[in-house]
């Protein structure tokens, strides 16, 4: 019994190796200011380190990448959620969004945040620091319906 231990203990310690092989991409696209959510919107202090917090590394082009997002498997795991948290709503390119987008965005943001769908559960177990408060919470919601209300009109600057 301990030979087939060591054997699949061998095994999986070389699959390992050969899985750092495949090497997703990790990416920070360039970042316009003027077309960041920060540019586009009215966003105060305390609203901007919430969603520097526990938004930006997944929605936006700010990703942080932590030191296990070099290691496969974490680093498959770390690159698609990137990559899907872009896809859904990417906060470096609010400028490039519609207003009906906006306004959807925004709903979205104060939905998933009031049922702790956001920031994502797995997000949390590693960064504790992103997961939201009560208080926290009710600031989300307060600040995009008073953006939606509105109208979600861009900042105008002199």
């Amino acid at each position: 019994m301990l030979k087939w231990i060591q054997r699949i203990a061998f095994v999986a310690a070389i699959a390992l190796v050969v899985i750092q092989v495949y090497r997703p991409e990790r990416t920070n696209p360039a970042v316009d200011p003027k077309q960041e959510i920060h540019g586009v919107l009215s966003v105060d202090p305390q609203m901007a380190l919430v969603l520097n917090r526990a938004c930006n590394d997944c929605h936006s082009n700010r990703t942080v990448w932590p030191w296990y997002s070099n290691v496969a498997p974490a680093s498959w795991l770390v690159t698609s959620d990137v990559r899907r948290g872009r896809a859904a709503v990417n906060l470096s390119e609010w400028g490039k969004y519609d207003t009906r987008a906006r306004q959807e965005y925004l709903k979205a943001v104060c939905s998933e945040v009031a049922e702790a769908e956001m920031p994502a559960f797995q997000y949390t177990i590693l960064h504790p620091e992103a997961k939201l408060n009560a208080a926290e919470k009710a600031a989300v919601c307060r600040w995009t319906k008073s953006v939606m209300q509105s109208g979600a009109e861009p900042i105008v600057e002199d």
